[in-house]
């Protein structure tokens, strides 16, 4: 199933393309075992956005965005509300798609509690 964006329009598409890019481009297979090895670093949990973001996670896994100058926590605070709100809905399911063997490796990551 495919990712389908609400149908809300994004206020910030500059900001908002630049910081899903940078998810993309950690999600993809070469780069999400490296991912959640820094999560599991970070001492987060995989589905805690915020604190994932807070960390710099993102900025230890792709080197574009840590070559850019920026973070992704700034591209997200730069975000109007519903363009937040839709960047975690992003992430969430990106993070779902994520393979069964690596989300069975790094379990502990993936619970709720």
């Amino acid at each position: 199933m495919a990712f389908e964006q609400a149908s809300i329009e994004v206020q910030k598409k500059e900001e908002f393309a630049q910081l899903k890019s940078v998810i993309v481009r950690t999600f993809a297979p070469d780069s999400v075992k490296q991912l959640l090895k820094q999560v599991e670093r970070a001492g987060v949990r995989i589905r805690d956005f915020d604190l994932v973001l807070a960390r710099g996670v993102f900025e230890r896994v792709d080197r574009v965005l840590a070559d850019s100058g920026h973070s992704a926590k700034s591209w997200y605070d730069a975000l109007a509300t519903t363009d937040q709100a839709q960047m975690k809905e992003f992430y969430l399911f990106k993070l779902e798609e994520v393979s069964p063997e690596l989300r069975a490796k790094f379990q502990k990551l993936y619970q709720y509690y």
